[in-house]
């Protein structure tokens, strides 16, 4: 699961094509012994009201999983608003697991398993089934005032409406309080417990370890035992109760993913995370202070919590009153020598578009996160898009031009912190970095790298003048560049005799001094553009073992869905290649002798075509768009299909 596509070794893998688990094997009952069946995958999705705690159960059931060994791959889904309506359907929340033992790349098209907690629940997830699915319903929400606020006029669970799924009714509510009588807590106060009882079950059908979530219950409740020992009971008597109620007559083994992963040690880790420890790493291979002036925004916040945490790596978090405070006090603390972020969305960028000019202009090392969402204005604050790429290829004005950098998967959002940190230091520019909300709230196993193994991003500051007047005199240029990156010098404010002006208007070549003169102004342009051409990419690598003629070409967090829906197509005998962009400004210096060598090239998008527009106006590539803005990912089913159309068009 890295930033490289799939190697024709990896395609002999199972692949995640069939709808439902796929049965590698069976264990008959010894005895009064329950059932076991071996499967090779499973997803399941937890959904309930924003108040039920179902991203907390499926990070724990994730966690879990992943302590086990299996691969994995995640997908929350919440509401927007900080506590919609109880019981509606905006109000719902799900969480989504795909977990396999083999290489798997999404979160899944269907979920082989719903457990809803209420009626809204039931009815937003239920035309994402496959018949034959499993539904574990919590049967105590299902009364007259529950079911009318979502439509129901009759219950599904009596009126033969679920006939195609496997229907397993549960009174969550009523087990979980009668669970926990004994603690002194108010029927309300165990009920909140209920999301516990229904992670034990699951623990217990695909034979999850049970001890870390016990452990992380005392501690998160840790000032309150007694709320601790009630949660704790309540996930026991989940379990329990899998073991010896007569409707759950089988449960489920996934074996650890044994070949998927390379030697190496692994933890679970969602893409924010990654990231934030990624630029924690480059602040100490560059032997820099990490400086974020942020402010919070969703979906990139959790970036800023994270980073909050680290002062003993020498990080410095900024939360400032709005988005231009805080790029300016980044910007400032990029031109006082430290390693400079900014972490936004879309909006923010929007709002921060003069001070991202101000630092080209400046040519100081500068990495502007986004983490994109639906827009346009607030648009879907918690659903994901990758809308925002011409955004920041030209959300300027005059000529800014910025490099720009896309991770593929959760985990590589790590590696792709390290790389723009590389380009904005190496080449004294800002860099954009575009994550999006699936990948910083999807999580995946990590293989967490070795220190001796990151690269060595340490510069120099100037230290002294670097330019001899014709009289004679030294002084200090803060312009006069480098001759292989055009990288200006970058001295300390403090350095005696290296005193300069900063600001936005025009500088000289060189000297550095305001200029108005128009042939001064031109080389200027021409010369940061320049430098940003110049910056030194790999080459795209291309996955074609079979000599296809189409390519399909993506860029950030598409790479899993790309690949899922191109293994299928190979599984079908159909030839076709794939490549992935990480680098989109500049392009790899292979890339248009890639895209030559294919007569189709299809470009998937979670926009309205945005690469497929770049890469038509640098090439003259008939590229094809396929594209969906609906706030979620790519399914791989669907895209199979898509591109076999395009394939046979």
């Amino acid at each position: 699961m890295t930033s490289q596509v799939s190697s024709p070794a990896e395609q002999a893998e199972p692949t995640e094509q069939q709808g439902g688990p796929a049965l590698a094997g069976g264990q008959q009952p010894d005895g009064g012994a329950k059932e076991v069946r071996r499967l090779d995958r499973v997803i399941i999705r937890f959904a309930g009201d924003s108040g039920d705690g179902m991203q907390l159960t499926g990070d724990r059931f994730t966690s879990e999983t992943a302590s086990f060994g299996n691969d994995l791959s995640t997908l929350p889904n919440f509401p927007a608003e900080i506590r919609a309506p109880a019981g509606t359907l905006p109000g719902v929340s799900s969480f989504q697991l795909h977990f396999a033992d083999h290489d798997i790349l999404t979160p899944g098209d269907a979920p082989d398993v719903l457990v809803a907690m209420n009626p809204a629940a039931l009815k937003a997830n239920l035309a994402d089934l496959p018949p034959g699915a499993e539904i574990i319903v919590n049967t105590d929400e299902f009364t007259k005032r529950p079911m009318a606020k979502v439509g129901y006029a009759t219950s599904p669970l009596e009126d033969g409406s679920l006939e195609a799924w496997r229907v397993h009714p549960v009174p969550l509510t009523t087990l979980t309080v009668e669970a926990l009588k004994d603690f002194g807590l108010s029927r309300k106060e165990a009920e909140r417990s209920k999301n516990m009882f229904a992670l034990g079950l699951l623990s217990w059908m695909y034979h999850r370890p049970t001890e870390g979530t016990e452990a992380f219950l005392r501690k998160k409740f840790a000032k309150k035992p007694q709320i601790a020992e009630a949660n704790v009971a309540a996930f026991r008597a989940g379990w329990n109760f899998g073991e010896t109620t007569e409707d759950f007559a089988v449960s489920y083994e996934v074996a650890p993913a044994t070949s998927a992963f390379n030697t190496g040690t692994y933890r679970n880790i969602s893409g924010n995370l990654a990231l934030a420890y990624g630029l924690i790493a480059a602040s100490q291979q560059a032997d820099l202070p990490l400086y974020l002036g942020s402010y919070p925004i969703t979906p990139a916040s959790d970036i800023l919590h994270e980073l909050s945490r680290h002062k003993n790596f020498g990080v410095r978090s900024f939360q400032a009153e709005d988005e231009i405070a805080g790029i300016g006090a980044a910007l400032g603390a990029a031109f006082g020598g430290s390693l400079a972020v900014t972490t936004t969305s879309g909006p923010g960028v929007a709002l921060k578009s003069e001070t991202i000019g101000l630092a080209v202009s400046l040519e100081l090392p500068l990495l502007v996160v986004d983490i994109q969402r639906g827009g346009p204005s607030t648009g879907l604050p918690t659903k994901t898009e990758q809308a925002d790429l011409l955004q920041a290829m030209y959300g300027r004005n005059g000529e800014a031009p910025v490099p720009v950098v896309a991770p593929c998967t959760p985990a590589d959002c790590f590696d792709a912190a390290l790389e723009a940190a590389r380009i904005a230091l190496t080449w004294r520019t800002p860099v954009f970095l575009l994550s999006d909300g699936y990948l910083a709230n999807g999580s995946e196993p990590w293989r967490i790298p070795d220190v001796a193994d990151l690269p060595d991003l340490r510069v120099q500051f100037a230290t002294a003048p670097n330019h001899t007047l014709a009289d004679g005199t030294e002084v200090f240029w803060p312009y006069k560049r480098d001759p292989h990156t055009l990288a200006r010098p970058w001295a300390v404010p403090g350095t005696a005799g290296l005193e300069h002006r900063i600001g936005g208007i025009e500088k000289q070549d060189g000297s550095g001094n305001i200029s108005y003169d128009p042939a001064n102004h031109e080389l200027m342009v021409r010369t940061r553009q320049a430098k940003i051409d110049g910056i030194t990419v790999p080459d795209v690598a291309v996955d074609d073992p079979h000599g296809a003629r189409t390519l399909v070409l993506g860029w950030g967090s598409t790479f899993g869905p790309i690949t899922a829906a191109v293994r299928r197509l190979r599984a079908e005998g159909v030839a076709v290649a794939q490549a992935h962009l990480r680098h989109l400004n500049p392009f790899p210096a292979n890339l248009g002798q890639v895209l030559a060598a294919y007569d189709k090239v299809v470009i998937p998008e979670m926009n309205l075509g945005q690469l497929a527009t770049l890469i038509r106006a640098k090439y003259l590539v008939d590229a094809r768009s396929h594209t969906q803005v609906n706030g979620m990912p790519f399914k791989a089913e669907q895209l199979a299909l898509a591109l076999k159309e395009a394939i046979d068009d």
